[in-house]
């Protein structure tokens, strides 16, 4: 599964499939993100994967007019989709077992329909806030 949450509305688009994720599903992605005819300018914040700093992507986000913003490696908890992704394995995966397949994928699907109702907005209030602490005059020893 890849996604892409709105930052300020916390709207969601995903991409399923039932094998890897790769430059094409990337591309579909931002195929859907496209289709959504946002008037203002759309920048998608990107993990370090290989597969999305593939040419085909970059290419597709052009063609789109998506500007992708690539997040410094190791930095998953600035990425607002991975704190979700986090959140549905704590409520669907943490010490549950699925006898098959089409039932695990049910059981995040209906997770992931409840991200923009009522029952998940307070837990999902504080995770996905857009204030990060920083830090001045660091230093690594």
């Amino acid at each position: 599964m890849l996604g892409a949450i709105h930052a300020k509305t916390h709207g969601l688009v995903t991409v399923v499939n039932d094998s890897y994720v790769n430059s094409h599903s990337v591309c579909e992605l931002l195929e859907k993100i496209a289709g959504l005819g946002y008037s203002n300018p759309v920048t998608l914040v990107m993990d370090n994967a290989a597969y999305q700093h593939a040419r085909i992507v970059r290419t597709k986000a052009e063609s789109l007019g998506i500007e992708i913003l690539y997040l410094p490696p190791y930095s998953p908890n600035l990425n607002l989709i991975e704190r979700l992704w986090k959140f549905v394995k704590k409520k669907c995966l943490y010490s549950k077992y699925y006898a098959t397949f089409p039932l695990f994928r049910a059981a995040i699907s209906e997770c992931l329909d409840k991200v923009g109702e009522s029952e998940y907005e307070q837990e999902l209030k504080s995770l996905l806030t857009l204030k990060f602490q920083s830090f001045k005059n660091v230093q690594i020893v």
